[in-house]
């Protein structure tokens, strides 16, 4: 009876703590809206780029468009021919990648997360040092890389506009 009594209490705890943590779920950003980058103050950037997802995994390489806005928004689309392969957007409070193969989209509030290297670019770019791990650097011809030493991940290209 003891045991009995013991199993039931703790049933009753466990569905106790679940009611709760689905009081405390995170909630992410609702979708941003679509872009028009042929709207005023939009600067956009054309060129190509190669991504490398994780150290050993294959090069990926595609054409790369940026745009940035004067109100601090940024959108980044890396595509391999003929469909977008990542498209992110940035607010200054809101953030979204999606990755269309997968057809996984992440998204939040405030600022992105480091390890979105989709997101760093336009920051780098702009003159902002990127969050460690990752390093930047400036090439030739309107070069530039942005490396993760620790992950391997790599992002390297240039724009012809």
């Amino acid at each position: 009876m003891f045991k009995y009594n013991y199993a039931v209490k703790q049933m009753l705890l466990l569905v106790f703590l679940l009611g709760l943590s689905g009081l405390t779920a995170c909630r992410t950003a609702p979708p941003l809206p679509p872009l028009n980058l042929a709207e005023a103050g939009w600067s956009t950037h054309q060129g190509q780029a190669v991504w490398r997802s994780k150290k050993g995994a294959p090069e990926i390489s595609g054409e790369l468009i940026l745009a940035t806005h004067t109100d601090g928004r940024n959108f980044v689309q890396f595509t391999k021919t003929p469909l977008p392969f990542v498209v992110a957007q940035s607010s200054t409070n809101t953030w979204q990648v999606l990755f269309v193969p997968n057809n996984k989209t992440y998204s939040g509030h405030g600022q992105p997360p480091a390890r979105l290297v989709w997101l760093q670019l336009p920051r780098c770019l702009a003159g902002i040092a990127p969050p460690k791990p990752w390093s930047w650097q400036r090439l030739e011809n309107h070069g530039w890389r942005l490396e993760n030493r620790l992950s391997g991940e790599l992002l390297e290209g240039y724009f012809t506009e």
